[in-house]
This record gives structure tokens, C-alpha cells and sequence, in this order.
């Protein structure tokens, strides 16, 4: 379907606000169009032609209340016809940011690695308001200037067929000239979008990152790199009002000229051939009506870059629409008892490029797992496998004899828990934090959890408790604290399989020992498997899985690991000697 007919579909499903809006326009249109009439009725029968040579103000007071109480439905008709639209057309807004926001709910992780988010962000609030304006005031416009130039063009004919049928002539002129500006404005217009997204992703980024800006001095030269890129739009910007302003009103203007010559040239030959002349009310009319006419000539034609603008915009919101998705299911299954085994799988992110070659283990319910490697190693894309977040390529992970793709992601997540090495923590507040709002754990629960881990030793001295707010991302917190948080959020949601990755990296050695202990706590009777840096936070792990180059090189405990010298007791020994010594690793 393309994004016409979709969008054509959007204003049908909000039908009880555009069928009435469309009714009272066609209603004020009509009123309005009777004006000339009237004007010409007082004209030529109670002025121009009255025969006694007198002014009978009675018929004229009549017409002329007639005349005023036309313009005051018409008020009433065009206020209710605006508030109508904009309700219907905010209404389709609404329901389409719904959709957009739905859909990236159910888009995969691959997705996001090759779109920013700011450019994401763009797709959902810059151009669905671009759609937005679209149905609110270039369709608006349409509407009421395509009823405006029909009723026109029927009172003209009824007042004279030629030359009613001479001014039909304006339409396909129109529609040639639309067509004409499509193909040259679309290109612009998807280019000024496309810089509209890159602008809101270099903000996103830059906001991000800011710290490292800062600490490091680049503020100038990512000034320069947005100036460079703000630039660049500018001149698309200006490129497409070039094209705007040569044509728009030099259209206009001509079609005007051209149309009062025909006109002047016409009745100048009716009045030296006709038998009768035409009437001054007549000509008044006509007059009138072509004056009118080019009101929304000009409307249209100022729309066009709206128009296209917001064309462009619905082909990027319906090319993100379209994109493959997994609906979230809410089907659940009991909870599993946690036996995980990766069966020869291989895993790339792009093409063949494998990170992951020929990965063969088993993990045992209420065993520890530890992988660790060098960076790049394949161990946190092991845990994205685990997760879902990507699938195989090639092999299979099953847990409890169950292949994990035969059932919905979020089935399989509802028993997963998992704390990264930098926890993502929302604006709110720390007990929403660890709840995330499910209904099924309590205040109490979110107490507890906390507690278990150890967190109310470090937010203690928080004044409101687990009710003290949290900022976006959690900056105003210490690692530690964001880390605990993360702790007791996974323990709140009792998962039969845990992953911790990374999870002491980023903390001093105070609050390890607390991190350590709800690490202890929240192992206790879960699959647990640990990305780890500092080795000597596994040494009591079931099995240690040493990678290199996304393949397992050694298998095996602490001490076996260790007597059989290879990487990992060369590593273990290098940390070793490392803290033993002070040294930055």
C-alpha cells in the first residue's frame, strides 16, 4: 500500500471528526459562495433595474439581512469545520505515534546498531508532526479550496457557460504545475529530512557523551562538526525557497493576469455584439467570483511545499512502520529450572564475519558460569545469544531441552535476569527502579530485595529512602549505588537464569564487598553466568570458560584452570601481580 492510500486510511479510521468537519466546510462554502448572488439580485432588480426609478429599501433590507446572516453561518460552519479537523487530525497523530512507538518496541537490537537514536527520535516526534501539519493544514486547505474553485466554477457556468467552461481551463494548468514541483521539491525535501535526523542524532549523542567532550576539550570541534552539518540543511532550505518563490506567486500573479484579460476581452465583445448588454449585476458577480477564485488558487499552490515536506516525512514514519518486527507476547510459561546448553553455535553480526565459532557448553541448574577473554572475545555476545537479542546463525541454545527460538522472546525473558556493567536506571524514583513497575512485586518485595543485597547500607543516608528520585540514567548517583539498585532489581524479579556482566568492574574496593555479597545472594539457586575482568570474583565459579577469538580455548574450575598454566593462569597471575604491586591494569 503506498503512504497515499495509508494515509488516506488514517483519515477514514478518525471518520466521526473529518466526515462532519468536511460537511460543515461544504455548508460554509455554500453560504459563503451565495454572497455574489445576493449582491447581484439587490443589483439588478431593486437598483440598477428598478423600473419607477426608485429604491424600494424594503426587498433590499431583506436581501441584505439575508446577505449578513449567510456570513454568520459561515463563521460558525468554518469554526466548526477548523475544530473538527484539528481534533481528527490530532487524533490520527496520536494513534500513529502510538504505532511508531509500538513497532520499536518489537524491533530487534539489530535494528538500533545501524540507527542512531536521535535519528530514531526524529521519526517519532519530528516527523509525525510534519504529518500532523500535513492533515491539519495542507489538506485543510485542499479541501476548502478544491469546494471553494468547484462552487466557483458552478456559479460561473450558471452565469455564463462560456465563459464558466473558458475558466476550467485553470485546473489541468494546476495540475500540471503540482506535478511539476513534485519532482523537483520531493529530492530536497527527502535530503532536508534526512539532515533534520542527522542534526537530532548528533544532539542525542553529544548529550550523552558530554562528559567526554568536556573532559577532553572537543566542545569546538563538535561545534564545528554541527555547524557543518546545520549548514548544510540551511542551504537545502534555502535551495527549495528558491523554487518556492520564483514560481508560487509568479504563478499566481500570471494565471490572474491571463484570466481578468479573457475576461475583459469577453464581455468588451459581448457588449459590442450581443443585442443586450450584460447586466451590472452580472458583471458585479463575475467580478466577484473571479476574484475569489484565486484566493484558493493561491492557497494551493502555497501548499505545495508543505505538502511534499510532509509526504516526505510519512515515507520515513511508514518505512520504520514497515520494518520486521516480534509482536510482545504476554504468554507465559512456568518457571523453568535453569539447565542451559549451547549446542556448536556460531554467531555473526554482519554476513560471515563470526564472532562466535563452533560454542559448546553445557550449564547445570544452581551452577556458576564465568566467561572471560580478552575484549572481543565473544563473551557478552554469548549473553546477547542467552538473551535473544540477536539468534545464531548457525547451532542452537536450548534451555531445559527447549530450542529458545521456538518461543517468544519475551516468554523466555520473563525468567531471566540480568545486571550490566553500567545499569540503566530511569527517571523516577529508586523503588520504581527495581519494580519497573510490575504490579506482581510489592513495596515490601522492593524493601526486601534491597535489603538482601546489601543496597540499604549505601542508601541509607538518602533522605526519602527508596522513594528518593532518580534522574535520567541515574547521574546523580555513585556506580555503587546505580550497581545495588541493578542488584536488587534482578533479585525482585527472581529469575531462574541470571547474567551479570561485568558487574564489579566499575566500583572501588569498598563497595565491591558489598557487590560481592549480593552477588552471593542472588546466585543462591540460579543458573548464573559471570563476564567478569577481575578474575579473582570467580574463583569459586562451577566453570570457567576461557575465549579467544570467539572460540572456548579452556574449560574448566579455579584450580584446574590454574594448574593447567595456561591463559587463564597467565592472566590470573598478571592480575595478581598487578594488585599486588599498585599498578593500573
Amino acid at each position: 500500500m503506498n503512504k497515499g492510500k495509508r494515509l488516506v486510511r488514517y483519515a477514514i479510521d478518525q471518520k466521526g471528526y473529518v466526515i462532519p468537519g468536511i460537511i460543515c466546510l461544504a455548508l460554509a462554502v455554500a453560504a459563503d459562495l451565495a454572497g455574489p448572488l445576493i449582491a447581484k439580485n439587490i443589483i439588478d432588480n431593486h437598483i440598477a433595474g428598478s423600473e419607477t426609478g426608485g429604491i424600494d429599501f424594503g426587498p433590499i433590507a431583506g436581501l441584505l439581512a439575508l446577505f449578513m446572516g449567510l456570513a454568520v453561518i459561515t463563521a460558525i460552519f468554518r469554526y466548526s469545520e477548523y475544530l473538527l479537523l484539528q481534533k481528527g487530525a490530532n487524533r490520527i497523530i496520536q494513534k500513529m505515534r502510538n504505532e511508531v512507538y509500538r513497532k520499536i518496541q518489537t524491533l530487534p537490537i539489530r535494528y538500533f546498531d545501524n540507527l542512531p537514536a536521535g535519528k530514531v527520535v526524529a521519526r517519532v516526534t519530528n516527523d509525525t508532526e510534519a504529518i500532523r501539519d500535513m492533515y491539519v493544514t495542507v489538506l485543510s486547505q485542499f479541501a476548502t479550496s478544491f469546494m471553494y474553485m468547484g462552487g466557483i466554477f458552478i456559479a460561473l457556468i450558471w452565469l455564463d457557460p462560456k465563459l464558466g467552461g473558458v475558466m476550467l481551463l485553470l485546473i489541468p494548468v494546476l495540475y500540471v504545475w503540482m506535478i511539476t514541483y513534485r519532482k523537483f521539491a520531493s529530492k530536497y525535501n527527502r535530503i532536508i529530512r534526512g539532515k533534520v535526523s542527522d542534526l537530532n542524532g548528533m544532539i542525542n549523542e553529544a548529550i550523552q557523551g558530554m562528559t567526554i567532550i568536556q573532559a577532553f576539550r572537543r566542545e569546538k570541534q563538535m561545534e564545528e562538526e554541527f555547524e557543518a552539518l546545520n549548514d548544510e540543511h540551511f542551504r537545502y532550505q534555502n535551495k527549495l525557497l528558491k523554487m518556492d518563490s520564483a514560481t508560487s506567486f509568479n504563478l499566481v500573479d500570471t494565471l490572474r493576469s491571463m484570466t481578468f484579460l479573457v475576461f475583459v476581452l469577453y464581455f468588451g465583445n459581448v457588449a459590442l455584439t450581443a443585442p443586450q448588454a450584460i447586466s451590472v449585476g452580472a458583471l458585479y458577480a463575475f467580478v466577484d467570483y473571479i476574484t475569489r477564485l484565486f484566493n484558493p488558487i493561491t492557497g494551493i499552490v502555497n501548499q505545495f511545499s508543505r505538502l511534499e515536506h510532509s509526504l516526505v516525512a510519512a515515507e520515513r514514519v511508514f518505512e520504520l512502520l514497515d520494518q520486521e518486527g516480534e509482536p510482545v507476547s504476554g504468554e507465559k510459561i512456568a518457571r523453568y529450572r535453569g539447565n542451559v546448553r549451547f549446542e556448536d553455535v556460531w554467531f555473526a553480526y554482519k554476513g560471515e564475519e563470526y564472532v562466535l565459532k563452533g560454542i559448546d557448553f553445557e550449564a547445570k541448574q544452581g551452577e556458576t558460569v564465568a566467561l572471560v577473554g580478552h575484549t572481543g572475545s565473544g563473551k557478552s555476545s554469548i549473553m546477547n545469544l542467552l538473551f535473544r537479542f540477536y539468534d545464531p546463525s548457525k547451532g542452537r541454545i536450548v534451555i531445559d531441552g527447549t530450542d529458545i527460538t521456538k518461543l517468544p522472546r519475551q516468554t523466555i525473558r520473563d525468567h531471566m535476569g540480568i545486571v550490566l556493567q553500567d545499569p540503566y536506571l530511569f527517571t523516577g524514583t529508586i523503588e520504581s527502579n527495581i519494580s519497573l513497575g510490575d504490579t506482581r512485586i510489592s513495596r515490601e518485595q522492593v524493601e526486601q530485595a534491597l535489603e538482601a543485597v546489601g543496597g540499604d547500607r549505601v542508601l541509607k543516608h538518602l533522605p526519602d529512602g527508596i522513594d528518593a528520585p532518580v534522574v535520567e540514567k541515574g547521574s546523580t548517583l555513585s556506580a555503587g549505588q546505580r550497581q545495588l539498585i541493578s542488584f536488587a532489581r534482578a533479585l525482585a524479579f527472581d529469575p531462574a537464569i541470571l547474567i551479570l556482566d561485568e558487574a564489579t568492574s566499575n566500583i572501588d574496593t569498598e563497595t565491591e564487598e558489598i557487590i560481592q555479597h549480593a552477588m552471593d545472594v542472588l546466585k543462591k539457586g540460579r543458573t548464573t553466568f559471570v563476564i567478569a575482568h577481575r578474575l579473582s570474583t570467580i574463583k569459586n565459579a562451577d566453570r570457567i570458560l576461557v575465549l579467544d577469538k570467539g572460540e572456548i580455548v579452556e574449560s574448566g574450575s579455579h584450580d584446574q584452570l590454574l594448574a593447567y598454566g595456561g591463559q587463564y593462569a597467565q592472566m590470573y597471575k598478571l592480575q595478581a601481580g598487578t594488585q599486588a604491586t599498585g599498578k593500573i591494569g
